[in-house]
């Protein structure tokens, strides 16, 4: 099916210039419809779903409401901008979700990791299964069922102040409604039910990993830490790169579905991050401009922090991408 660039048809006549380079670019078109049939579905899907969408951003520079439509509605410029940078919720929000962010990160990137060698170097094969299987099982549970279990867990009579009590510690406590420990409950939470799922990646890396280099290792005498450290961890820096850089430019991002289920009006000045901000402003309070201009704003954060990474990755790894 895949036609190689000695089978292309070249335009009889083609003279370099533009008209030349359209009649041949044409001429591939043409001859590899094929190719071009099976790629079409993916890119008008992109083109409906992720383009088009982006027309809304305009909502950020203009003062819109229900009874107005987008090409309708008056501009008002740097506005919406200018009102958050003054709104002190907005940046209380903005505070819970790097507090979150970053504990979801020191310990959502290295358990992984740390799991993912344990799990290789597990040398029984139907234990090792069994172990994959209960790390990777909370993936598959929505926040739905999880926000619940813990729900009902961390409550005064649930199974955490149970645990307390048998082993002696005189507890009766409703942590949801604990502001200042929300950010360790959604954090330890989300690293539970991730780090499992998280070891996916690594593991397939250290199963490519040749088996010679350990036998050597072994053979000079080098014990099971030296050779994970000089063998297994130097073959997963790729991946360990590549997951850095992708974690670090979701530091803005929130599990918006988690907060729904886990926020409460006792716990909501620590359990506020951005995304349930938007939420609540665009959505149940109808102020769109403003919940774009937010949206739109910690998107350009995003990204800048995604280019930062990955430029600091490409000085670490000799200059090369791992994007």
């Amino acid at each position: 099916m895949q036609a190689s660039a000695h089978d292309m048809p070249q335009a009889k006549g083609a003279k370099p210039g533009m008209m030349a380079r359209m009649r041949q670019w044409w001429s591939q078109f043409i001859y590899q419809w094929q190719l071009q049939a099976m790629v079409a579905p993916g890119i008008i899907f992109m083109i409906v779903f992720n383009f088009i969408p982006i027309y809304g951003l305009v909502l950020a520079f203009k003062n819109y409401t229900v009874v107005d439509t987008i090409s309708g509605a008056p501009w008002v410029g740097w506005e919406n901008f200018r009102i958050i940078l003054s709104d002190k919720y907005f940046w209380d929000s903005v505070w819970n979700t790097m507090g979150i962010s970053a504990i979801k990160l020191s310990l959502g990137f290295v358990l992984p990791i740390i799991l993912a060698v344990m799990i290789y170097e597990v040398p029984w094969g139907p234990f090792k299964r069994i172990v994959q299987t209960l790390t990777y099982l909370p993936h598959f549970f929505s926040w739905i069922i999880l926000g619940g279990m813990l729900i009902n867990w961390l409550s005064t009579n649930g199974l955490l102040n149970e645990i307390l009590n048998f082993v002696g510690i005189n507890a009766s406590s409703n942590y949801l409604l604990d502001a200042d420990k929300y950010w360790g409950i959604a954090a330890l939470s989300d690293v539970w039910k991730e780090a499992g799922w998280g070891t996916i990646l690594y593991l397939a890396v250290m199963a490519g990993i040749d088996p010679s280099l350990y036998e050597a290792a072994e053979m000079d005498g080098a014990s099971k830490i030296r050779r994970i450290w000089h063998i297994t961890i130097p073959e997963l820096g790729t991946m360990i790169t590549l997951n850095l850089v992708l974690s670090v430019s979701a530091l803005f991002g929130s599990n918006l579905d988690q907060t729904l289920i886990l926020m409460n009006t006792q716990n909501q000045p620590k359990s506020e991050v951005i995304n349930s901000y938007v939420y609540r402003i665009g959505l149940t309070q109808g102020d769109f401009s403003y919940a774009t201009a937010v949206g739109l704003g910690v998107s350009i954060v995003s990204v800048v922090l995604l280019v930062i990474t990955n430029v600091v990755s490409k000085k670490i790894n000799d200059n090369q991408s791992v994007l």
